[in-house]
């Protein structure tokens, strides 16, 4: 099984010996309340349903999904839903034995789809054991950081505090000394960091990935002010990020890296329930498909299919489809689609980097 993630056209020291994991994902893990109204019609004895999700959680039970042997690397707590939540995890394929505690209770959220079918979150996060992340923790998974796994980090992680920040920084840099593969996903958050902060963390960290993928509009807008995706892409490719993804939502996927810029269609749900985590799908299935030896244009066809079939579910971790169903309709798809070309980019010149 092959442990290279796709080359790109900047220079890496050799890569180590492989370690026994493909994909390792450093984040948060939460409580998911799944409520069955809108939020602003809750009343008392409105029902929910309880579930397990976070980025980091829904990027690693994808990444399994997707073949990876994948592993958390995260700080859980002290309450009654830490066995479910880590049980939950490793029933979907999770290695959770790197996975440390801290003294504090797990992180949550509660979750509503409106009548609208728009979503909206409340957040319980100050003082959570998510947030406890420091660079000691990732002092305690070297061998793993630096074993040729690998990983996937996100802003929202570096968001949670300042020990989350340094930590993110400091596994991202154990990551590329080692000529590992670095995924960062911004995941702009304006409830935790503001868009100066978010900006700062992605110039440290852009030239350090292998591939950087961004929402738009929502992170394109936030961090490098446009909404267009492909000068989006181009900004962060001035940034230092060897290759780009730029996700649209069920718009068409931009890749852009060393071989230009490509446009590719996302199949359909027909049926959709929950857009929760779809992004989250896409990036922990490529980084697998990455780390397993596909093309950066194969992984994508991937993760673009495994994405849509998982608004099937409610929930981050509602609907994580099985690899068979991905590979299948990133095939038929493949095969009444064909790449668009890019549209002309406004002339814009690229932002410079943060200072």
């Amino acid at each position: 099984m092959s442990a290279h993630p796709h080359p790109e056209d900047h220079a890496r020291p050799a890569r180590p010996v492989h370690s026994v994991h493909d994909v390792l994902v450093l984040g948060e893990v939460l409580v998911e309340i799944h409520a069955d109204t809108a939020l602003g019609h809750a009343a008392d004895g409105t029902a929910a349903r309880i579930s397990f999700s976070g980025d980091a959680l829904n990027v690693a039970a994808a990444a399994a999904a997707a073949g990876a042997r994948t592993a958390l690397l995260a700080v859980v707590g002290d309450d009654e839903l830490t066995a479910p939540l880590l049980r939950r995890a490793a029933d979907l394929g999770v290695d959770v034995s790197p996975v440390r505690r801290a003294p504090h209770p797990n992180g949550a959220y509660l979750l509503s789809a409106d009548p609208d079918g728009d979503r909206a979150f409340v957040y319980w996060r100050t003082g959570s054991a998510g947030s406890t992340l420091a660079p000691s923790h990732v002092d305690s998974w070297h061998g793993l950081l630096t074993g040729g796994a690998a990983l996937v980090t996100s802003g929202i992680t570096a968001a949670l505090s300042p020990s989350s920040r340094d930590a993110v920084l400091a596994a991202a840099r154990l990551v590329h000394a080692a000529g590992g593969h670095l995924t960062y996903d911004p995941n702009f958050r304006s409830r935790l960091t503001d868009p100066a902060g978010a900006r700062s963390l992605l110039t440290r960290i852009a030239p350090l990935t292998g591939l950087l993928k961004v929402s738009c509009p929502a992170d394109a807008r936030a961090l490098v002010d446009t909404a267009d995706p492909t000068t989006a892409a181009a900004r962060l490719r001035a940034l230092g990020a060897p290759a780009v993804a730029v996700t649209a939502g069920s718009g068409p996927l931009l890749l852009a890296d060393s071989s230009g810029t490509t446009y590719h269609p996302v199949p359909v749900n027909p049926a959709p329930v929950d857009a929760t985590g779809a992004g989250d799908c896409f990036t922990g299935t490529v980084t697998a498909r990455l780390a397993l030896g596909d093309t950066l244009a194969e992984a994508a066809a991937l993760g673009v299919a495994a994405a849509s079939l998982s608004v099937s579910g409610r929930g981050g971790t509602g609907r994580v489809p099985p690899f068979a169903e991905t590979a299948a309709l990133a095939a038929a798809h493949r095969r009444i689609s064909t790449p668009l070309p890019p549209p002309r980019p406004p002339a814009t010149p690229p932002l410079p980097p943060a200072r």
